[in-house]
């Protein structure tokens, strides 16, 4: 983590691989390592079984991260919700992952899932996003779910649920108008998936998310 990155790169491990450490030290870091390919951008990289992390919030990420891998979600979410004292981005969305292009290669789906990231509120539903695409329903569940390894239900599922947890956190908006802001018709549709996906309804999770972020 951050400066520590320096000592397994000193050691040689690193070289060729993905690496990232505090911004304050990533000129001097390039100098030092000029094998390790420094991702500066990124609070996390994962290249095999080697991780490196910029700074405490993130490697508070990849421990939750890490408990889902070895205990599951349910354990990683109780962990989040009771331990952890800022809301960040989802793991997922700090990484640079070795290989990865855009996490797949499927130029298409990739260009999809950015659509559907950016227009969380759009009345259209997946059939007619994929037929907007030029893609019947079959090939694009198909072609989604080789690609990502979910339905493209899951991966709407999800961008709205973390897209919720957001707007809950940061914002005054009313659980209506949050239901509304990521595209469910209201708050009763999104208070059941939210107690699907994180066990808890929304109005419990902005309580303890606010106690974390302003008690």
């Amino acid at each position: 983590m951050g400066t520590g990155n320096c000592l397994i790169a000193e050691s040689g491990l690193l070289d060729g691989h993905p690496a990232t450490t505090h911004w304050h030290y990533a000129n001097q870091f390039s100098r030092d390592y000029p094998q390790v390919r420094l991702k500066p951008d990124f609070f996390i990289t994962q290249s095999e079984r080697m991780y490196t992390v910029a700074s405490l919030n993130a490697l508070a990420d990849v421990i939750v991260h890490i408990i889902s891998q070895y205990y599951g979600k349910a354990a990683a979410q109780h962990v989040e919700r009771n331990f952890s004292h800022e809301i960040r981005k989802p793991y997922e969305d700090q990484r640079y992952l070795e290989g990865a292009v855009d996490r797949h290669p499927d130029e298409l789906i990739a260009q999809i899932q950015f659509w559907l990231k950016t227009n969380l509120a759009t009345e259209l539903n997946l059939q007619e996003v994929a037929a907007q695409f030029s893609l019947s329903y079959r090939t694009f569940t198909r072609r989604f779910r080789v690609a990502t390894n979910q339905s493209p239900i899951e991966y709407w599922q999800q961008l709205r649920v973390e897209g919720a947890k957001e707007l809950l956190a940061s914002s005054n908006l009313s659980i209506q108008e949050v239901a509304l802001e990521v595209g469910y018709n209201d708050q009763g549709h999104l208070t059941r998936v939210f107690k699907k996906v994180l066990s808890q309804t929304p109005s419990a999770y902005r309580k303890v998310v606010r106690r974390k972020l302003f008690g």
